[in-house]
C-alpha cells in the first residue's frame, strides 16, 4: 500500500484522479456492491468510471481472471485457468439488464488453454446479452485468437456492434511489450474485422518509449487495415515488476495526436491520458 502511494504522489498533476460521482453512478454502484458483480470498471480501478457509469456503459471481463499470457503491461494474472463456465453468458446477461447497461462492452482474458480459445463462450455472451437485453448495443474487445479466422468468424456472426482488438503499442516495442500476440497478426485481426463490415476500433498506449513518428506510423497501419475508431492514453505500469513507463505526456500531446488521426481520416479518435479502451464506447457505435 505505502509503494503504490509514494508511485501516486509521483504522477504528474494531469493523471490525478477525479473522485466518481453522480446520481446513475451510485445506482450502478450499489447494485454492483448489492449483488456481487463483476466488471473491469471496479476491478481495473478505471478513471473513468463515474463518467461511463452515469452515461450508461459498463465493461465486462469474461473467460475467468487468469490469462496465459504474460504481457509485460498488464496487471492480470496469469497461469492455469479454471475451466470455462458454461453459465457464464446467461449470468452477464442478467447483470447488463439488472444495472440497466444501455451500451455493453465485453473483454476477456487470452485462452489459449481451451480449443476453441473461449470463441465459443464469447459468441454465447453475445447471443445472450442481446436476447434479455434487446436495446443494449454490444462493443468487443477480443483477444487475436491467434489469428485463426474460424475463431474470430464466430464472434462476428454473433452480431456484436463494434469490434475492437487492441494493439497496445508501436510494432518496434511490440516483442517487449507483448508476450504472444504479433503486431502484424493483430492488424490481420483489425483488417478480417473490418471486411466483415463491422465497425473495426483499436487502441495503443504511449509511455512505453515509442517515438512520435512511430504513432504516426502505427495510425496509418490501422487506417490501411480498415479501423475507424482508435484510443490513446497514457500507460501506467501496475507494479515495479512490469514493464517502467518511460515517459508522461501531457494533454496538450495527446490533443495533437486526437487531430492528426482525425484528419488523417478516423471517425473518432479518444486521445487524452485517462482514456482506456472503453472510454466514449457508446459514441463509436456511429462509426459504421
Amino acid at each position: 500500500m505505502a509503494e503504490e502511494a509514494i508511485r501516486q504522489q509521483r504522477l504528474p498533476r494531469w493523471m490525478k484522479m477525479k473522485m466518481p460521482k453522480g446520481e446513475s453512478y451510485s445506482r450502478v454502484k450499489n447494485l454492483v456492491e448489492r449483488h456481487g458483480l463483476h466488471t473491469i470498471c471496479t476491478s481495473g480501478n478505471c478513471p473513468n468510471i463515474g463518467e461511463c457509469w452515469n452515461r450508461g456503459t459498463a465493461t465486462f471481463m469474461i473467460l475467468g481472471e487468469i490469462c496465459t499470457r504474460s504481457c509485460r503491461f498488464c496487471a492480470v494474472r496469469t497461469g492455469k485457468p479454471f475451466p470455462a463456465d458454461e453459465e457464464e453468458p446467461a449470468k452477464l446477461a442478467r447483470s447488463v439488464r439488472l444495472m440497466g447497461i444501455r451500451h455493453c462492452v465485453i473483454t476477456s482474458v487470452d485462452r489459449d488453454d481451451l480449443p476453441d480459445q473461449g470463441a465459443g463462450i464469447w459468441a454465447s455472451t453475445i447471443r445472450e446479452v442481446k436476447k434479455m437485453n434487446p436495446e443494449t448495443r454490444i462493443e468487443v474487445l477480443i483477444p487475436d485468437f491467434c489469428g485463426d479466422k474460424g475463431l474470430i468468424q464466430q464472434v462476428l456472426d454473433a452480431g456484436p456492434d463494434v469490434v475492437s482488438h487492441n494493439l497496445e503499442t508501436v510494432e518496434r516495442l511490440t516483442p517487449a511489450v507483448r508476450s504472444v500476440a504479433k503486431y502484424r497478426r493483430s492488424l490481420e485481426v483489425i483488417r478480417y474485422v473490418a471486411a466483415s463490415g463491422s465497425i473495426a476500433k483499436s487502441g495503443i498506449m504511449l509511455g512505453l518509449g515509442e517515438t512520435r513518428d512511430e504513432v504516426l506510423q502505427t495510425m496509418d497501419d490501422l487506417l490501411e487495415a480498415g479501423c475507424r475508431v482508435m484510443t490513446i492514453g497514457q500507460y501506467l505500469a501496475p507494479t515495479k515488476s512490469h514493464m517502467p513507463v518511460a515517459e508522461y505526456f501531457p494533454p496538450d500531446y495527446f490533443d495533437l495526436l486526437r487531430e492528426e488521426g482525425i484528419r488523417k481520416g478516423f471517425r473518432f479518435v479518444e486521445s487524452s491520458p485517462l482514456v482506456r479502451s472503453s472510454y466514449h464506447a457508446e459514441e463509436h457505435v456511429n462509426a459504421g
